[in-house]
């Protein structure tokens, strides 16, 4: 009886393993299905301002999406949203009316896709420092890319005052991109103790990100 038991266990377990191995297997085409797709939908819509690799090299020199410290900052859902909503009076529309939603989901898939490492990147739970103090230093060191008061500049710096960007972008997610900057752009680090030349310590970069968010007030 106790060897009856036995095989029956063990032909179960055998059977759980043949459904999760399967069921990975259709979860995995699925996947390469849907990247498949978005690069199709990522040539015709966005190749020609982030470029071939998304790098930021197209020929209407958009923002480096294909970037580590970019894709280790956003969800899916910031990705989506930011496709879908666009960028207001920018280069970057809104193709919530333009594409379906399974092309916005793919698309997502095919640029998520790019991430290839995980960063160990954070930010204070709480952000909340001197606006005054933060927008001297912003004024110091983010203003020659990023423009007055966070209008952007063309071929330097995206317009981080923008309705869209503050709307769907936290404020650890902008405390981590100003600290650690993103590889290969201009945007280099600016945390004390990285290899950047800014060297600012955590209290200044969260009063930049303080002056940064009260640009939505404006």
């Amino acid at each position: 009886m106790r060897k009856v038991i036995l095989i029956g266990s063990y032909f179960l377990i055998i059977i759980g393993i043949i459904i999760v191995i399967s069921h990975n297997s259709l979860k995995d085409n699925k996947s390469a299905k849907a990247i498949v797709a978005g690069e199709k939908i990522y040539k015709v819509q966005c190749l020609v301002c982030h470029g071939k690799t998304g790098k930021g090299e197209g020929a209407k020199v958009g923002t480096a999406i294909n970037n580590q410290h970019f894709l280790n900052t956003v969800s899916d859902k910031d990705l989506y949203n930011d496709i879908k909503y666009g960028r207001e009076n920018t280069a970057m529309p809104s193709y919530g009316p333009r594409v379906s939603e399974k092309a916005l989901t793919n698309l997502v898939a095919f640029i998520r896709n790019w991430q290839t490492q995980e960063l160990k990147v954070s930010a204070p739970k709480t952000i909340s420092g001197d606006i005054s103090n933060g927008k001297k230093l912003y004024d110091l060191y983010c203003q020659s890319c990023h423009g007055k008061a966070g209008a952007g500049k063309v071929n330097m710096g995206t317009s981080i005052s923008n309705p869209q960007y503050l709307k769907y972008t936290t404020d650890q997610q902008i405390w981590i991109s100003t600290a650690y900057g993103r590889e290969d752009t201009r945007m280099g680090p600016s945390l004390k103790g990285l290899e950047g030349v800014r060297q600012l310590k955590k209290d200044d970069i969260t009063d930049i990100v303080t002056y940064i968010r009260s640009l939505s007030h404006k």
